[in-house]
């Protein structure tokens, strides 16, 4: 890589590239790269619009990549989002998050919503862990408010099942 990185996201995209983005080395980072398995390379592309670690990255079904929450300069926890457009090779703005949050989850859904559960935000000794949840629309670029789990997580997984539902799991 041209950098290195940690607490950042690796995303498959549909021309069988991999977008790697943000991350921390000592600075959060802003900087993205694309990994292309048949040249073994890594080129650099446009950054992001805001510099960010442990956040969540999700395809969505229109090729495009959703990238949201983390961490950023001054250990600021973010609500921002932003997706990434393969064609142009360029991050964009969309709408910000209900509650900033870091170590939580994206599930992309059947119905092509992405659904944000959990994760943090604070440093002890006031820490807020969430039980909220999410959806990102990717029609309208807006995040609603989803309910809550029946316990606060972070650091949790959460997998799409076959029937639909999510299974959120440990944390």
């Amino acid at each position: 890589m041209s950098a290195a990185r940690t607490g950042h996201t690796a995303t498959l995209l549909s021309n069988d590239k991999v977008l790697i983005a943000g991350g921390y080395n000592g600075s959060y980072l802003a900087s993205a790269e694309l990994y292309d398995p048949a040249a073994n390379s890594f080129t650099p592309v446009r950054t992001m619009n805001a510099a960010r670690s442990g956040h969540v990255a999700t395809l969505l079904p229109n090729g495009k990549v959703l990238l949201v929450g983390g961490v950023g300069v001054g250990w600021t926890f973010l609500s921002t989002a932003e997706v990434y457009d393969p064609a142009t090779n360029s991050f964009t703005p969309t709408d910000d998050m209900l509650a900033a949050r870091e170590s939580h989850t994206a599930t992309l859904l059947n119905n092509g919503k992405v659904l944000i559960a959990g994760g943090h935000r604070g440093r002890r000794p006031s820490v807020t862990i969430y039980s909220s949840c999410e959806l990102y629309d990717p029609a309208t670029g807006r995040f609603t408010a989803a309910g809550d789990m029946t316990r606060i997580r972070h650091k949790h997984e959460a997998v799409l099942l076959a029937d639909g539902r999510v299974l959120i799991a440990g944390g």
